[in-house]
């Protein structure tokens, strides 16, 4: 099956191994065959582990440009437009529920971030939408 060569105290030594089978292996060192009997089961995972490390910088919302006349709300995440509970002329005012974004089965309210008027509306109910897309735009 494989070979392997080991040098100890200045001595080669050439391992192959001939079979595997439950917790005994058969090998030959140097010409000489050893039947050897495993302590316990060596597992092996089939898949790796990924660990995470927690990320250094905390999450910061998305903050619009106050002296922008103009704001485009965007999609934080891809998802499907559910409801659309603006129109194009409304007056709203800051944390007013704009539309409705299902993405992976939960509903998302998207509110305005500042004061004022719908001027655009680039989206449908129904529509999918990819992230950073623009839905609607403010003035």
């Amino acid at each position: 099956m494989k070979t392997y060569k080991f040098k100890v105290n200045e001595n080669g030594y050439t391992v192959n191994i001939k079979s595997h089978e439950d917790n005994v292996i058969n090998l030959e060192v140097n010409g000489t065959s050893y039947d050897v009997v495993l302590k316990a089961d060596v597992k092996t995972t089939k898949t790796p582990t990924l660990i995470r490390s927690a990320s250094k910088q905390p999450a910061v919302p998305l903050k619009v440009n106050p002296k922008s006349a103009t704001t485009k709300i965007v999609a934080p995440i891809p998802g499907v437009i559910l409801s659309i509970n603006v129109k194009i002329g409304d007056i709203i005012k800051e944390n007013d529920q704009l539309l409705v974004l299902e993405a992976m089965k939960m509903e998302n309210n998207i509110v305005a971030e500042k004061a004022g008027t719908v001027t655009a509306i680039q989206v449908t109910v129904g529509q999918q939408v990819l992230q950073d897309a623009v839905m609607l735009e403010l003035e």
